[in-house]
This record gives C-alpha cells, sequence and structure tokens, in this order.
C-alpha cells in the first residue's frame, strides 16, 4: 500500500505539533482551503510523493528518542486506511498518536458510516486537534493550535462515551465559558 505525502519522509524531533518530542507524517490532500492555512502547499490531492508503508515503517524502526506519531497535513483523514495502518505500527513501537484534521469529530463520526476506514483510523487516534483553520481566530495563545476553534479532544474517552470529551490540560475554554452550558466534558 502506499500513502501520498507532503515530504517523502517522517519528519522526527517536532516539539510543537503535540505534547513531547514528536515525528510528524505530512500528508497530501486536503479539500478545506482555509484561508491563510500554513501548509497551502499540502491541499493538492495529485502533488507531494507517492511513499510505500512499508519504507515508512522502516523509518519508524529508527526513530530514537520520540514520545509520538503526529499526522497533519494536508488532511490525513483523507487517507484513513494507509494512516491506520503506520499509526497501528508505531502504537506497536510505544508511541502515542496525534492527529489533525479540518472536519470536526462529530463529522468524522458521521463520515465514518459511510467510510468505515475513519472510524478505523480515530481508534488509534489517542488525541486529535479538530476543525478548520480560521484566520479570524488565530491565536498565538492557543496551545498545539493555530486558531481558537479547533479542539484538543481525547478520541478513546470519547469514543468510549460517545461525547466530545476535550482535554482541559491544553485548553482554557473552561476560564472562558464560567456560567456557559455547552455539551463537552473536560478531562
Amino acid at each position: 500500500m502506499t500513502i501520498r505525502l507532503a515530504v517523502p519522509y517522517i519528519q522526527k524531533d517536532s516539539i510543537v505539533d503535540g505534547e513531547g518530542i514528536r515525528s510528524v507524517i505530512w500528508t497530501q490532500g486536503c479539500p478545506h482551503h482555509c484561508p491563510g492555512c500554513h501548509n497551502p502547499e499540502t491541499h493538492s490531492f495529485t502533488d507531494g510523493y507517492e511513499v510505500e508503508i512499508e519504507n515508512l515503517f522502516e523509518e519508524l524502526d529508527k526513530l530514537e528518542s520520540q514520545n509520538g506519531i503526529t499526522f497533519s497535513g494536508g488532511d490525513p483523514m483523507m487517507q484513513p486506511e494507509a494512516c491506520t495502518l503506520l499509526a497501528r505500527y508505531g502504537r506497536k513501537r510505544g508511541l502515542d498518536i496525534w492527529c489533525y484534521t479540518g472536519f470536526k469529530y462529530e463529522e468524522l463520526i458521521e463520515m465514518s458510516k459511510y467510510k468505515p476506514a475513519i472510524l478505523d483510523f480515530l481508534k488509534e487516534i489517542d488525541v486529535l486537534i479538530d476543525g478548520k483553520f480560521m484566520l479570524e481566530q488565530k491565536s498565538f495563545d492557543v496551545i498545539f493550535r493555530g486558531s481558537k476553534n479547533q479542539r484538543i479532544i481525547d478520541i478513546p474517552k470519547s469514543l468510549e462515551t460517545k461525547k466530545t470529551i476535550l482535554i482541559s490540560k491544553y485548553d482554557n475554554i473552561e476560564k472562558n465559558n464560567k456560567g456557559r452550558k455547552n455539551h463537552y466534558m473536560y478531562v
């Protein structure tokens, strides 16, 4: 199996794409085309590099001193089968899995009814940063996100409870929404 990537290798030693020291897999192809996106070169579904999954397995085998893998792009949800295989392989090596997507978590659950590979990929993800980048909500005050609308979600707990569970240690929404009711739970 192959995957289309923006760069033909795994980027090592990132400290901005999730907690800890991470290796990033930059997928190619994104339907969102968010104005102000910091990776517009990843939008095309035909650019980039077609890479054999086995080559990336070999790269994962050589990783040292990494806490996890982050899928970014592009939108990794556009290639859920290949991303699932890579996430499972990384998890077997003791790495945690983060993923950025322009889709909202609730949209992904709905989409998975028609494309089960999306749910398979979600089941391998520990933390999901969801939602389109919104230039009018761009902020340097939110950790691991580009805009305030994006959420940091605990996927195992969300799948288990069938509710969207936000990870409050990365977010200050609780302070900003005092007295306001919403359907999110914080852990």
